[in-house]
């Protein structure tokens, strides 16, 4: 691939269905033309937002579900609790 500089590149070089290198010129400081990639804003979000499928194990799913056993224990000990008092007032 023949470059000005070193830095920046002719042409794109993006290899093309037919197969062919891509002849369209880079974007300002990128190395691609803005059809591959070289535009503003391409590519994957920030984050890894691709990657999110269901969010059964984000933090915010676990700290749930934590906070959701530890009433469930709280409620069979303060029924146990009330079941011995019934039992000895009756």
């Amino acid at each position: 691939m023949s470059t000005k500089s070193e830095d920046q590149p002719i042409i794109c070089g993006a290899k093309t269905r037919s197969g062919a290198l891509c002849q369209n010129p880079p974007e300002l400081g990128r190395r691609r033309c803005r059809i591959h990639g070289g535009a503003k804003g391409s590519g994957a979000p920030q984050g890894n937002k691709n990657a999110w499928k269901h969010g059964f194990y984000s933090a915010e799913a676990i700290a749930r579900r934590r906070d959701a056993r530890r009433l469930v224990k709280e409620s069979r000990e303060l029924m146990s609790m009330m079941n011995q008092i019934s039992g000895i007032s009756a």
